[in-house]
C-alpha cells in the first residue's frame, strides 16, 4: 500500500509540473527585487572573453554615437518625453518587471522553457518512437525534447552568449561614455533604478538581442513568445528613460552579432549527431564489452551485462553520443575541457555486474527501495527533476538565482555567475554521458526487477549518476562564487546524489563516483574564473 502511495504522490507532482509548465506562454512574474548593484564593474570590458575572439571585432556594429547636443539625439529625447506622458499601467508593470535585473529574468524565462519542453515522445502504434524534428517544431512530438543534456547545453549557450555580449557592451560603454537620457534632460523621468553607467549601447537591448537569438534557435516553437519578451525588455529601457532609441538599436545589433557567433559554434559542436542511429545503438553494448575486456583483461562475456532500456516498448537510449568527442564524428564539445581532459577525468570502472561487490551494491539499493521513509521520500521528490521540470541543471540555476540576486551583482557580474555555472553543468553532462555509455552499466531494476523505484527509471545507463555529477559540478562553481555558503552547496549536492539511491534507480557507487567526477569537472571552470580578470 505504501508503494502505491509513493507512486501516486510522484505521479501527482509530475502531472502538476506538466500542467503548470506546459502552458502556451512564457510566464514568469515576481520573486525578485529592483536591481541596485553594489559594484558597477566599470572594467568588465577588460575581462577575458569565454568564446568571442575579442570585443573590438564588433566595432563595425557599435560605431561612435552622436553627441548628446546633436539635433538627432535631442529628437530621441523628445520621443522619450512623449512616451512617458502617455505611459500606461501595463507599461509601468513591464518596467518594474525588467527593473529586477535582465540577467535574472532571462534565466527564469529559459528555465520555464526547458520545463515546458521536457517531454519524452510517446510510442507509436507500431511500438517505435518518433523523434522531435527541428524542422517541424510544432509537430508531435514537439521539438525539442529538453532532457537534462539538452537543457545543460541550452542553459550554457544562452548564459555564455549574454555574458560575452555584456562584456562587449561594457567595453563600448566606457569607450564612449554617453549618459542615460534622464541625466541629459531633466524633463525625462527615471522609472528604473538609477545606475550610473553609460547607456550606449543599452545593456537591456544587448541582453534581449543575445537571448532571443539563442533561445529562438534552441526552442523554435516558442519563437513568437521569446520575441515578445525581448521586445518588452527593450521597450522598458526606452520608456523608463534609461536608454535612447539609438542606445537600444545598437545594443540589439551587438547582442545579435555576438549570439550569431555562438550559433555558429553550436552548429558544429556535435549536438546534431548526439542521438545516433539504430546501427550505432546496437554497437554500443558490444563496444562496452570490449572496454571491459581491456580494463579487466579478460572478462568472461557472462560477467558483463550491458544496460538495456526498461521502457515498454523499449526506447532508444537518450543521447548516447552527447559524451565527449572520443569517436570520429561523434560527441559534443565542452566549454572548458578538451576531449583529452574528459578522458583523463573519466572514472574507473564500476564492479562487474555478477561480482560480489556489485551484489552488495544492489542489496543496499534494494534495502532503501523497501524502506522509503517519509524523510527519504521528501528527498527523492525534491530532486526528482523528471519530465515536465527544468531538469537538474535548471534546479541548480534556481538555487543560484537567490544568491546572485542577494549579492546585488551588476548585470555583467550576474551574467558571469550564470555563465560559469552553466558551462560547468554542460561539461558535467558531457563527461557523465561519456562515462555512462563507455561502461554501459545496467540499472538496479535490470539486475533485480523486484527493486521498487520512487521515481521514473531514466532511459540511459546507470554509472555514474547524472544528478551527482551535475550537482557536484554546480556546487564547486557556486562554492567558488559564494565561499561562505560552500557547506550548503556541497550538502545539497550530497542530498541530490543520495536521492537517486533512495529512489532505487542508482547504486551508491554511482552517486559517490559521480560526486567526485563532477567536482573535478567543475574545477576546470573555476580555474578559468580565477584568471578571467573579474576578481
Amino acid at each position: 500500500m505504501k508503494t502505491f502511495h509513493h507512486f501516486i504522490t510522484a505521479l501527482f507532482i509530475s502531472f502538476f509540473s506538466l500542467v503548470t509548465s506546459c502552458n502556451n506562454e512564457v510566464n514568469t512574474t515576481g520573486g525578485l527585487a529592483p536591481l541596485q548593484p553594489t559594484n558597477l564593474d566599470e572594467n568588465a570590458g577588460t575581462w577575458a572573453p569565454v568564446y568571442v575572439s575579442s570585443y573590438t571585432k564588433y566595432a563595425g556594429v557599435v560605431p561612435a554615437p552622436t553627441d548628446t547636443s546633436s539635433i538627432a539625439y535631442k529628437t530621441e529625447l523628445a520621443s522619450i518625453k512623449n512616451l512617458q506622458s502617455t505611459i500606461t499601467q501595463g507599461q509601468k508593470d513591464a518596467i518594474n518587471y525588467w527593473s529586477d535585473g535582465g540577467v535574472l529574468r532571462w534565466n527564469e524565462i529559459f528555465r520555464e522553457l526547458v520545463a515546458r519542453y521536457n517531454l519524452a515522445p510517446a510510442p507509436l502504434s507500431n511500438n517505435t518512437y518518433p523523434g522531435p524534428d527541428p524542422n517541424n517544431p510544432f509537430g508531435d512530438p514537439q521539438f525539442p525534447f529538453a532532457n537534462p543534456p539538452y537543457a545543460a547545453r541550452a542553459f550554457s549557450y544562452v548564459s555564455v552568449a549574454i555574458y560575452d555580449a555584456l562584456k562587449a557592451a561594457w567595453y563600448y560603454k566606457y569607450k564612449y561614455n554617453r549618459p542615460s537620457p534622464y541625466l541629459v534632460n531633466k524633463g525625462i523621468k527615471s522609472l528604473m533604478p538609477q545606475i550610473n553607467i553609460p547607456s550606449y549601447p543599452s545593456e537591456e537591448a544587448v541582453m534581449s538581442g543575445a537571448a532571443q537569438t539563442i533561445l529562438q534557435a534552441m526552442f523554435p516553437g516558442a519563437g513568437d513568445e521569446i520575441l515578445t519578451k525581448a521586445g518588452q525588455q527593450r521597450a522598458a529601457a526606452l520608456q523608463s528613460g534609461r536608454a535612447s532609441s539609438s542606445d537600444i538599436s545598437v545594443g540589439l545589433a551587438l547582442g545579435k552579432a555576438v549570439a550569431q557567433d555562438f550559433l555558429t559554434r553550436a552548429g558544429a559542436d556535435g549536438m546534431s549527431t548526439a542521438v545516433g542511429t539504430p546501427t550505432q545503438w546496437q554497437a554500443l553494448g558490444d563496444s562496452a564489452k570490449l572496454h571491459w575486456s581491456h580494463l579487466l583483461n579478460p572478462v568472461p562475456a557472462i560477467d558483463v551485462i550491458p544496460w538495456v532500456s526498461l521502457d515498454l516498448p523499449s526506447r532508444p537510449p537518450m543521447l548516447p553520443f552527447f559524451g565527449a568527442k572520443t569517436s570520429p564524428g561523434l560527441g559534443v564539445m565542452g566549454w572548458m575541457m578538451s576531449t583529452s581532459d574528459f578522458i583523463n577525468v573519466r572514472p574507473g570502472p564500476p564492479p562487474v555486474a555478477t561480482s560480489d561487490s556489485m551484489k552488495s551494491q544492489l542489496a543496499e539499493t534494494k534495502y532503501y527501495s523497501e524502506h522509503l521513509t517519509n524523510s527519504r521520500e521528501e528527498t527523492v521528490l525534491k530532486w526528482a527533476d523528471g519530465l515536465g521540470t527544468f531538469t537538474p541543471p535548471g534546479h541548480w540555476n534556481q538555487i543560484a538565482e537567490g544568491y546572485i540576486r542577494d549579492a546585488h551583482f551588476s548585470e555583467v557580474r550576474a551574467a558571469r555567475a550564470f555563465a560559469l555555472l552553466n558551462m560547468a553543468l554542460h561539461d558535467a553532462g558531457i563527461g557523465c554521458w561519456e562515462c555512462k555509455y563507455y561502461y554501459y552499466n545496467p540499472r538496479p531494476t535490470q539486475l533485480d526487477p523486484s527493486v521498487k523505484t520512487g521515481t521514473g527509471i531514466p532511459n540511459f545507463p546507470s554509472y555514474a549518476s547524472g544528478h551527482s555529477t551535475f550537482s557536484a559540478a554546480a556546487a564547486t562553481v557556486l562554492s567558488y562564487l559564494f565561499p561562505s555558503n560552500a557547506d550548503y552547496f556541497n550538502g545539497q549536492a550530497q542530498e541530490a546524489a543520495l536521492s537517486r539511491l533512495y529512489a532505487g534507480i542508482h547504486y551508491r557507487i554511482d552517486c559517490e563516483v559521480g560526486l567526485v567526477h563532477g567536482q573535478k569537472i567543475g574545477g576546470y571552470t573555476t580555474n578559468f574564473a580565477k584568471n578571467d580578470g573579474a576578481n
